[in-house]
């Protein structure tokens, strides 16, 4: 038995729902709505699994109705195999995350933690922080949007001392993964969950001409008037097999211009659209390329951490193409430096060439996004990158970084422990990253990469 367990509103009840692939159990932002334990079935690798929703624990007068919640917490606890503590990763870790994970580790169960809502930038520093917690490395997972999941399935099944079993995958290049689960799924959602792709950028840049051609009819309200379009209107399109949400969203304008209150609310709707999105193609008109608002949209997506492609539309009205590719790219690489590689493609939506590159470059993106490398190789990698570079010695001191791994992927995330993080130069934080880059081919993408002060969390493991 699983028991999901946390203090009120971290989704422990969306958790239930996306494993047990229901609605059964009430979600709300209302905290407190759920008081009783609510059992149901997961099937994890062919492999049925009771799982039990709990109530939020909160401190409580004896008597009370909160107290009688916990209570009903506390014993779901003393019966379950396994406990997963689930935090909220957008709030942060919580005097009270801090005290329930005492009655958590103390219970002498095996425990999960469990970084929830972890999509976009606001969720990185609530994973980090949930470090301090003393319950091993958390698993970033977003329950409303089914991010990270496939991770958690294999913690579930590692710390209930099951077996994965293997996919029959023969020829992989690195050796050194072959102890590694490969693409786990939960096996209650059937078909693969499509990729979320948002196109975005400027007004009448020809976002919605775009998804037409790709869906190959005329879906989307079109014409020279910018602003046509104001909600992020989702479609559904298959590409070689894998199935794809597309957005189609409003024209992003500086804020000085939105004046309107529907235009507002169209500029909302589409940031939200790139925050909730995996692929975004920010979309350039290529008769007024990369305008101010343009580098603004690119920032903010790499922000959020989503994966990036760079379109440019009406390419069959430039002369000299070869030339103004180069320029393109050339500003691409400058003006977004911070993702190396971003996948430029050249495009017409209206004449309908340049998509199959457009949506191979979003697929590869995708891969990019998601990749995962294992923890003996990110330590062998730190090993050499430190000794072809040492860290520069602070007020004469050497700066020891011991340990390295990656807690979440989406984007690829990880966390390097060291004495005195605060003293590292920028500068050598870059060397890493690019490192990590070029080692691990990450290009295109943005990566994550964090300075804890400590030990190695796992040397007396």
């Amino acid at each position: 038995m699983v028991a999901i367990v946390g203090r009120p509103n971290v989704g422990k009840s969306t958790l239930f729902n996306r494993l047990t692939g229901t609605r059964a159990a009430l979600v709300s932002d209302l905290p407190g709505l759920t008081r009783d334990r609510r059992d149901g079935i997961t099937e994890i690798f062919d492999v049925k699994l009771r799982l039990i929703d709990t109530a939020g624990l909160e401190d409580a007068r004896q008597g009370t109705i909160a107290d009688r919640m916990r209570k009903q917490t506390e014993q779901a606890i003393e019966a379950a195999d396994l406990v997963l503590f689930v935090v909220d990763a957008r709030v942060g870790i919580t005097a009270a995350d801090s005290s329930f994970a005492r009655i958590a580790r103390q219970s002498g169960k095996p425990v999960v933690l469990v970084a929830n809502k972890a999509e976009g930038h606001k969720g990185t520093d609530g994973v980090l922080d949930a470090f301090s917690l003393g319950l091993g490395a958390p698993i970033a997972i977003s329950a409303e949007h089914g991010e990270g999941i496939g991770d958690l399935a294999n913690d579930i099944f590692a710390a209930l001392g099951l077996k994965i079993p293997k996919t029959g995958k023969k020829g992989r290049e690195d050796d050194d993964d072959h102890d590694e689960p490969v693409d786990a799924k939960m096996i209650p959602v059937a078909p693969p969950r499509p990729i979320r792709v948002a196109i975005v950028g400027r007004p009448n840049a020809g976002k919605s001409t775009l998804v037409n051609a790709l869906l190959g009819e005329d879906r989307m309200i079109t014409g020279p008037e910018p602003g046509l379009t104001r909600d992020s209107v989702a479609s559904e399109l298959t590409y070689k097999g894998q199935s794809i949400l597309l957005f189609d969203t409003a024209g992003l304008r500086r804020k000085a211009k939105i004046s309107e209150t529907a235009e507002k609310l169209a500029a909302s709707d589409a940031v939200r659209a790139i925050r909730f999105a995996e692929v975004v193609v920010l979309l350039i008109d290529a008769e007024r390329p990369f305008e101010h608002q343009d580098l603004t949209i690119g920032h903010r997506v790499t922000e959020e951490g989503r994966a990036l492609v760079v379109a440019i539309n009406k390419w069959d009205l430039i002369p000299e193409k070869q030339k103004m590719l180069r320029e393109l790219k050339k500003t691409v690489a400058e003006s977004l430096a911070q993702v190396p590689n971003v996948s430029v493609v050249a495009i017409s939506a209206r004449s309908e060439s340049g998509l199959d590159q457009l949506m191979s470059a979003i697929m590869k993106t995708h891969a990019t996004w998601n990749r995962r490398v294992s923890t003996p190789r990110l330590n062998r990698w730190l090993e050499e990158a430190l000794s072809r570079h040492a860290p520069p010695a602070a007020s004469g001191r050497r700066i020891k970084i011991r340990y390295i791994t990656q807690p979440s992927t989406r984007p690829p995330t990880f966390v390097a422990f060291c004495q005195r993080a605060d003293a590292l130069p920028k500068s050598y934080l870059k060397y890493l990253m690019n490192s990590l880059r070029e080692a691990f081919d990450l290009p295109g993408v943005p990566i994550r990469l964090s300075l804890r002060k400590g030990e190695n969390p796992y040397a007396k493991k």
